[in-house]
């Protein structure tokens, strides 16, 4: 599966421990579920789960389309740290999968399963067995909307991988980033598609994201960020409407909240947009996050778009970071994501000035670049006077 092999570095290392969180029933265990036909072509998996029953892990294997394993694929519905641990032992599998840590108990504690000691003492234990066999050990914990009760928070220092699978459980679209790798980087993300038959990769996330984009409609830009080493297309979508209070509302989501407040300053001051009047929202579609400043340009062209109600082309996009006095500087990979604009389709693109004075920059076939020194300059190259 190449979109968790880009999350990992290149695929599990044998003998670590690997911790794959999210909220209950995002697809966690259909993903490790999933992996098991690949995993079974060179090794054996033992799978432990202790919240279904082994003919139920059948059903849910052919829903799956999961075949082909044999008998190295050996599945074990069990709850006792002790018994898991002396099937390992018996078995001597290559890949051990844990469904999930908080059902996991130690006999020996006297608090009850998924409770923060418990987890803890589960969990080092896997560790000891991962280190000391070599298995490499995939635990799948659960957590909450602040993801601070015994979830992979209080996991994070002892395992070696922290996985997180994001997404909204009414949309079919997921998200899987590494908030912690010992054996790679930490800022690759794998797109996966949930379907009637599983998780599927999504190899172009640009086109997912940006699927039902609305034609000509003001308070829209798209931009370009860097999920790792994969330039990722993401439209921005503001909202500026009169307020009908004292203080006016600010609203983020998938953006930084105090960076966008930063990005309405620098608009009214520098940009001659009277934005203090008026409420704010910014939403980024598809429920990425940008954290990165590649995405201010883009933010204020959709916010400069709905205070004039005029309509940013769509087939423009916008790469760039701003300063406080309202000046554009040159974000990193810019070619990579001039290339990854173009092969989307978009015809043009808003970029700092002093892009192709730089050496070895060339110019990418087909699209037509903007250059702007400071967001006065984009909004009349972009929206007109």
């Amino acid at each position: 599966m190449g979109e968790l092999d880009r999350v990992l570095g290149g695929g599990a290392v044998k003998g670590s421990l690997v911790l794959v969180g999210g909220a209950p029933g995002i697809g966690k265990s259909t993903l490790l579920l999933q992996i098991c036909q690949s995993l079974c072509r060179t090794g054996t998996v033992l799978y432990v789960s202790g919240e279904e029953s082994v003919g139920q892990l059948k059903l849910r294997a052919q829903r799956l389309g999961v075949s082909g394993c044999g008998e190295k694929l050996l599945v074990l519905s069990e709850t006792s740290l002790e018994d898991v641990l002396e099937a390992a032992r018996q078995t001597e599998p290559d890949v051990l999968i844990v469904d999930s840590i908080q059902t996991l108990y130690n006999q020996e504690l006297d608090t009850p399963p998924g409770s923060v000691g418990q987890v803890k003492d589960c969990t080092m234990a896997l560790m000891r067995l991962a280190k000391g066999e070599g298995v490499t050990v995939f635990v799948i914990g659960h957590v909450n909307k602040e993801g601070s009760i015994a979830g992979p928070k209080v996991l994070e220092h002892m395992v070696d991988c922290v996985l997180y699978f994001e997404g909204d459980q009414h949309m079919s679209y997921r998200i899987l980033r590494a908030a912690k790798n010992r054996f790679g980087a930490t800022n690759e993300i794998g797109v996966f598609e949930m379907g009637d038959r599983g998780l599927e990769e999504v190899e172009n996330p640009s086109l997912m994201l940006l699927s039902g984009r609305p034609e000509e409609a003001p308070g829209t830009c798209v931009t370009c960020i860097m999920e790792g080493v994969r330039p990722v297309l993401a439209e921005i979508q503001a909202l500026l409407a009169p307020t009908s209070y004292a203080v006016p509302r600010r609203t983020s989501n998938g953006f930084d909240y105090n960076r966008a407040a930063m990005l309405l300053a620098v608009l009214e001051k520098r940009g001659g947009l009277k934005v203090s009047v008026c409420d704010a929202y910014v939403n980024i579609i598809g429920g990425l996050t940008l954290d990165e400043p590649a995405a201010d340009l883009a933010a204020v062209l959709a916010f400069a778009s709905s205070y004039l109600d005029r309509a940013v082309a769509s087939d423009v996009a916008a790469i760039g970071e701003v300063g406080l006095t309202g000046e554009l500087r040159p974000v990193s990979h810019l070619e990579q994501r001039l290339a990854e604009i173009r092969r989307i389709g978009f015809k043009t693109c808003v970029i700092p000035k002093g892009r192709g004075k730089k050496p070895g920059a060339e110019a990418v076939p087909g699209l037509r670049l903007i250059e702007a020194a400071n967001i006065g300059e984009a909004i009349r190259g972009v929206l007109g006077k």
